[in-house]
């Protein structure tokens, strides 16, 4: 259950930051949603005392928010910078 809850949380804030840098490529958005996704997990899973599949307690949850919106970030723009290579 620990996992699911990790998995959306990142999700979420993937999709949040596209939202906030007012992306309209298919290509970016799904890269942050991925990548905050990743980053959730990885985080939740170094931060957590417990299996994450167990619970999760509060500081993963915020560990793992802030790991997602620092990799969905990240793959945002990593993504735009391939884009402008590419033209």
């Amino acid at each position: 259950m620990g996992l699911l809850i990790l998995l959306a949380i990142g999700a979420t804030l993937g999709w949040l930051t596209v939202i906030i840098f007012m992306e309209s490529d298919r290509e970016a958005v799904y890269t942050a949603i991925g990548a905050g996704a990743v980053g959730a997990v990885a985080i939740g899973l170094l931060t957590s005392s417990t299996s994450i599949i167990y619970g999760l307690t509060l500081n993963t949850i915020l560990c793992a928010a802030i790991g997602a919106i620092v990799t969905a970030t990240l793959g945002y723009f990593a993504n735009r910078a391939l884009v402008k290579q590419k033209a």
